[in-house]
């Protein structure tokens, strides 16, 4: 896998307002892809997350969720220190649970499919609409995808992860739109603290569906916060 410059992906500050994160370009400020699919929500997601919080307890729902947090952003770094040419194989021998994610991603997900990288942790943004940040830009079986690397407890069944392919929408539409490219597919790549892999895809129509899909939650997203 090689590194090509192809596109300028620009430079852009974040900062948290009234507790939703916002990208800053100079002067004009864009709400994030996390930010707007939290703030949209279904009313029985928020049910079925308070559910699960009042069933563990909310001092160890708190303890969960900020230990998968540690563990993502240690598994990220560590697949992006690898696709950087930072560390060699030998990382591979550790026995850390969020290395052999990384690993388990990299040499299931990744090698023999990734063939170029256009950017990793850049930052995308459709103008005076919204921005974010995706992990992973790249040539993947030959053609230009987005990918993004996710981290969980237990395997995932699509029905699950649909803010995921939701954010995959928002930020091929912005990539497509700024870059006039026509994104061939999202995909996922998961790993379990289990290490199980798991891949999930959206291409051709199902891509445009959630493209139009995320259009509608920004659409939503203005109305309540008086943007539209």
């Amino acid at each position: 896998m090689k590194w090509n410059n192809k596109f300028n992906y620009p430079k852009s500050s974040r900062s948290i307002e009234d507790g939703m994160r916002k990208y800053l370009f100079g002067e004009e400020k864009l709400p994030s892809v996390t930010s707007i699919l939290s703030a949209t929500k279904s009313e029985e997601d928020k049910a079925s997350l308070e559910l699960w919080k009042q069933r563990v307890g909310h001092k160890e729902a708190n303890r969960i969720k900020s230990e998968a947090s540690s563990r993502g952003t240690s598994m990220h770094s560590y697949i992006e220190d690898y696709l950087r040419g930072r560390i060699n194989e030998s990382f591979f021998e550790s026995n850390e649970q969020y290395k052999n994610m990384a690993k388990e991603i990299i040499q299931k997900g990744l090698k023999g499919k990734l063939e170029e990288i256009y950017g990793m942790e850049e930052t995308l943004y459709y103008p005076n609409k919204y921005a974010g940040t995706a992990d992973l830009i790249g040539q993947y079986k030959g053609n230009i995808c987005i990918i993004d690397f996710k981290q969980s407890n237990k395997p995932k069944k699509v029905d699950f992860i649909q803010d995921y392919l939701l954010q995959l929408g928002a930020y091929t539409l912005a990539h497509d739109v700024v870059y006039e490219t026509k994104m061939y597919a999202g995909i996922i790549l998961l790993c379990t603290k289990d290490i199980l892999f798991q891949e999930f895809k959206i291409e051709g129509a199902e891509l445009a569906m959630y493209q139009n899909l995320f259009l509608g939650r920004l659409k939503k997203f203005n109305e309540i916060n008086n943007l539209a």
